[in-house]
């Protein structure tokens, strides 16, 4: 009797939701099993005749080749270096928030917005207002003070790109962080403060262990996000100098789209994907451990 009026309840709410759920598993599994399907194949777009069943050969290449050695230490090198900017940065910004003062509410905001402007737009202000090397903001301060200018994407490619990024996400890293600051009791400050810790004291054992959980949050959703960044890298560097700047967004692109074989670029993001899929794994039990303490 108890099973039938659970199904008679959960029925109706099932078949409601089912035809949304079609949708979703369509939508991801045939892309999803047409690039595992190329990515066994000879398909270049220019020679459409020759298209064949090579087996592994595609990643036999991509594995033998530096070029996807250097794309994923690009990746890598993103990932880390973005994660330490904005959570050190977001960490300094949210201890000078996290106070009253006059235009409190605006400089919150203005610290969030960078999260909300869409990364070609960032990478075109930043390549094109603030670090060209002629009519940039910072070649002019530099000239100010009788320092050359620099290529920043010529000569640090992958540092410029790094800095647009983490740019881009401070204001994300900062909006969790300075909601979980807010969330903690003023009272323990104030004992602490009564007890005679300092402010470095305060900060290393009540603040910093409360921010423990948010950081680690902020580090999974940033991790997943960054490892298929594509639109700095295509509008600031377009992967160079040489393959400086190219992570594996940028090769799978190239292959697809510059050199137009499918079956190589389909590999690629076949490898993309298990390579997300294992870090986002790892994470996710990490951040899920942290918060079941």
């Amino acid at each position: 009797m108890e099973s039938s009026t659970r199904a008679e309840s959960i029925g109706p709410k099932t078949y409601l939701v089912a035809p949304s759920v079609a949708v979703l598993l369509v939508w991801i599994t045939v892309p999803t099993v047409m690039t595992l399907w190329f990515s066994f194949q000879h398909y270049n777009l220019v020679n459409t005749a020759g298209r064949e069943f090579i087996g592994f050969a595609n990643y036999l290449y991509f594995f033998s080749s530096s070029s996807l050695t250097i794309a994923a230490l690009n990746s890598i090198y993103v990932v880390l270096g973005v994660i330490a900017i904005t959570v050190c940065l977001g960490i300094g910004l949210v201890l000078l928030l996290d106070r009253d003062f006059t235009g409190a509410r605006i400089a919150r905001v203005l610290a969030i917005s960078p999260f909300f402007v869409m990364p070609t737009v960032a990478a075109l202000i930043w390549k094109n207002l603030l670090l060209d090397p002629v009519n940039g903001l910072l070649a002019t301060v530099l000239g100010l003070v009788g320092l050359p200018a620099v290529d920043w994407f010529g000569t640090f490619p992958m540092f410029s790109i790094i800095v647009i990024i983490a740019w881009q996400w401070i204001g994300f890293s900062t909006l969790i962080l300075l909601t979980a600051l807010q969330s903690l009791d003023h009272e323990l400050k104030e004992a602490a403060a009564m007890d005679g810790a300092g402010a470095f004291a305060t900060f290393r054992f009540i603040v910093l262990p409360h921010l423990a959980r948010p950081i680690g949050i902020i580090v999974m959703i940033e991790t997943i996000f960054l490892l298929s960044v594509f639109a700095e890298i295509f509008v600031t560097t377009s992967g160079g100098p040489g393959l400086a700047s190219t992570n594996l967004s940028f090769l799978i692109y190239v292959q697809a789209l510059l050199r137009f074989d499918v079956g190589l670029a389909s590999a690629g993001g076949v490898i993309s994907i298990i390579l997300a899929n294992v870090v986002a794994y790892f994470l996710a039990k990490t951040v899920s451990r942290s918060l079941e303490i």
